[in-house]
């Protein structure tokens, strides 16, 4: 199963950093993340950034059991 790393709010709604999620693209993964992880979890994946072993992934890219995908919400913040 493919890895999925979750970073800032990601991580926060979903209660973890990192899990093992089946799918066998990248939409079928985060989708089944969502269904684990629930409603709150979705909101943040709807403004996130999705990216497949360090690079920029859309919901049809394959994925299989070595990968990492990353779900990286928007940042905000620095100094004034």
């Amino acid at each position: 199963m493919p890895t999925l790393r979750l970073f800032a709010s990601a991580r926060d709604a979903a209660g973890t950093a990192r899990a093992q999620v089946g799918g066998t693209t990248v939409g079928a993964v985060l989708e089944d993340a969502c269904v684990r992880f629930g409603p709150r979890f979705a909101e943040v994946l709807a403004c996130s950034r999705v990216w497949v072993n360090g690079e920029p992934a859309g919901l049809d890219d394959a994925v299989g059991d070595r990968d990492e995908v990353a779900v990286l919400p928007p940042v905000s913040g620095g100094a004034g």
